[in-house]
């Protein structure tokens, strides 16, 4: 098979830097041919020289402007459907990657989706349009590449239940009065993932969990009520799908988010790699236990939206991305995340998900939420 080219969308984060170094092992298979950064040019401009990539952009206006590269929506949109790409990483954070997604979708593109957020918000219209448009989607997060290598082979009809499993989070077995001062700095002493800021602070709420529960009801077509979540500290198993005659598969290995990166962009193939191995005898005592939805309501909060439907999810994850930013800026407390995203979802009146509704729901939740901070 030929060298594969990628676009990365947020490449100057935590997938995109993994997913680079994904790419430096492995130069015979792949060359990116776009890359895109939120605002930092001078980690951008650094990735671009070692790769040899030309076009690079920024959302930021003001430091597009200032490095002299494209900026906005529509640059990334051009990232996202560059004609030299093949297949297009989305690792963006939150509901900015929408647009370039359902772009790239339009183009042709195979899609690597990091950015769980995409499917929150619009899954109902996202994955309509990758079957119609006979688009390859292949999930970068590690719990829905274990799903979706645990279905290879497997007719819907043969999946009964799907089964996402979580770390816990640096909160786990605590208690809400113990949570009530945690620090951003508490929150971000992952037990056993190297994430960004965000995304660490949604896995001790159990909200990251919800979001993926939400993604996994779009991108495997499963009702919510057959997709469940279970502890697992260790981090081995990183999800399981239960067949319809009660035989439980899961994918194992050692947290290494390169290994799934690796995956998204070689399938079908599997690429020898010299990643470090699993090894069961070095294996800790694997342990499961229930999720406390009770003191981490990020999770209740993240089903109650799938069922209540239309553009609830985009509401729920628009108001959860302030708050969990308000926190690491120490604007509202770690207990009011959940408290402000359910008072944005007592606000809203949900309508059936367009490009248009989804876009109005995001930024009037974002509104609402940080309003609900500056009261607080």
């Amino acid at each position: 098979m030929g060298v594969k080219r990628v676009s990365i969308l947020g490449s100057t984060g935590s997938i995109g830097r993994q997913t680079l170094d994904v790419i430096r092992r492995h130069p015979d298979r792949f060359k990116p041919v776009a890359l895109t950064a939120a605002k930092n040019t001078n980690a951008l401009k650094a990735q671009a020289d070692e790769f040899g990539v030309e076009y690079t952009a920024v959302m930021n206006e003001a430091a597009g402007r200032q490095a002299g590269i494209p900026f906005g929506m529509r640059s990334l949109m051009d990232a996202a459907t560059h004609p030299d790409a093949d297949i297009v990483v989305v690792a963006v954070a939150g509901v900015i990657g929408l647009l370039p997604t359902m772009a790239a979708i339009e183009a042709g593109k195979s899609i690597a989706l990091a950015s769980k957020e995409v499917l929150v918000a619009a899954g109902e219209i996202v994955m309509p349009k990758i079957r119609e448009k006979g688009i390859k989607i292949t999930p970068i997060d590690s719990e829905h590449s274990a799903l979706f290598q645990c279905m290879l082979g497997m007719e819907k009809t043969d999946v009964k239940r799907l089964i996402l499993t979580a770390s816990g989070g640096p909160f786990r077995g605590k208690k809400i009065h113990e949570l009530r001062n945690m620090t951003p700095d508490e929150a971000l002493a992952h037990p056993t993932w190297n994430m960004g800021g965000k995304i660490t602070v949604d896995s001790s709420t159990l909200m990251n969990k919800g979001l993926e529960v939400i993604e996994a009801r779009w991108l495997f077509d499963m009702q919510p009520e057959n997709i469940d979540v279970v502890i697992h500290p260790q981090s081995i198993i990183h999800s399981m799908v239960e067949a319809a005659d009660g035989s439980v598969i899961g994918q194992l290995g050692w947290p290494n988010m390169r290994l799934p990166i690796l995956y998204a962009l070689s399938h079908p193939e599997r690429v020898p790699n010299k990643l470090p191995q699993w090894d069961p005898a070095k294996t800790p005592v694997i342990t499961f236990e229930r999720p406390d939805k009770r003191t981490f309501r990020g999770l209740q909060l993240a089903y109650d939206a799938i069922a209540e439907g239309g553009t609830m999810p985009c509401a729920l994850n628009a108001a959860n991305e302030v708050a969990a930013v308000g926190f690491l800026e120490k604007r509202c407390g770690f207990l009011e995340i959940a408290e402000i995203v359910e008072r944005v979802m007592e606000r809203h009146r949900p309508t059936p998900p367009t490009m248009e509704s989804i876009q109005a729901t995001d930024a009037w939740a974002r509104e609402t939420a940080r309003s609900m901070m500056s009261v607080d």
